[in-house]
């Protein structure tokens, strides 16, 4: 069924479902969907939840990692994720975009857009991605607020506190402002940029309830897969920019070659073909929507 028929419109709504993919035995594993192709093409692929990357969004963007997206443009994504796989989506909210009252319409704006969770973190705005240096935080009772604001606006959605402390505060630091945002109603904990396996487990052991752990590449965080993070103690693991990055190198060679050679024949082998992308996205079910499109085929290689 295509989303003009109405998929999805039967489920539940997403927070409640990633609520019950969070509490299952195991760790949730959710990669990130930089658009609505990636999302189905994840969806194919098995995984039962995506993420929204600020960083990644805005890199398709052309912009950088500094705050200066928009909440429309971050809802437009998600609005496109969402729509084209019904999975349940976690987004990155970054700071809320802004004081308490931002932070509650973010929540409102991803309830509509079809998400199933927010991270809102505790850095200063403009903010940085939090495996950078310098960070600057507003204060623990601020951030506390804000994500209090959060839990009060959610009809459904999850609300996931993000602190960047580590870095700045040191770990001990991190532990306390994460234990006084589930204080402030989190469902989950999400301590960013933790630099080895002894901070993931320490901070696991001092914070009750769910948590989430980023597995960024070209970071702080030392490459662990989902299972090692579930042994540290963590109930959702993210691979944030994995599919924008892996997207970026192969254009990055594409538009090399067609430089070089006036032309692609030689990289066939690694597109995805006509027919593929056709069964991903459901083609000939929008189109036998309308009996006045002819049934499409497939051309064959040149010369068939």
């Amino acid at each position: 069924m295509t989303w003009l028929e109405g998929n999805g419109a039967d489920l539940e709504p997403a927070g409640i479902r990633l609520k019950k993919l969070i509490e299952r035995p195991g760790i949730l594993g959710v990669p990130g969907a930089h658009n609505g192709l990636a999302g189905m093409l994840a969806k194919e692929a098995g995984f039962e939840a995506l993420y929204i990357s600020g960083g990644a969004v805005t890199a398709t963007l052309g912009l950088p990692d500094l705050g200066v997206m928009t909440i429309e443009e971050l809802c437009f994504i998600t609005r496109q994720v969402s729509r084209s796989t019904d999975l349940p989506l976690i987004v990155d909210g970054d700071t809320g975009y802004g004081e308490a009252l931002n932070a509650m319409r973010v929540v409102k704006e991803l309830e509509r857009a079809g998400a199933g969770a927010v991270h809102i973190e505790d850095q200063v705005l403009p903010k940085k991605c939090g495996h950078l240096n310098d960070k600057r935080l507003i204060t623990p009772e601020d951030a506390a607020a804000k994500i209090g604001a959060a839990v009060k606006a959610r009809t459904h959605l999850r609300i996931i506190a993000r602190t960047d402390a580590a870095a700045v505060e040191g770990l001990e630091g991190a532990i306390a402002r994460a234990n006084l945002y589930k204080e402030a109603g989190a469902d989950v904990v999400f301590p960013d940029a933790l630099p080895s396996e002894v901070d993931f487990r320490t901070f696991a052991d001092s914070v009750p309830g769910p948590k989430m752990a980023n597995m960024t590449e070209f970071g702080r965080t030392p490459y662990f897969t989902a299972e090692q993070f579930q042994d540290m103690g963590y109930a959702i693991v993210i691979w944030p920019a994995t599919s924008m990055r892996v997207a970026a190198h192969a254009m990055t060679e594409l538009y090399g070659h067609l430089r070089d050679n006036g032309g692609c024949e030689a990289l066939i082998d690694k597109m995805t073909s006509r027919a593929d992308l056709y069964d991903t996205i459901g083609y000939y079910d929008y189109e036998t929507l309308d009996e006045g499109i002819a049934r499409t085929v497939v051309p064959g290689a040149p010369g068939e």
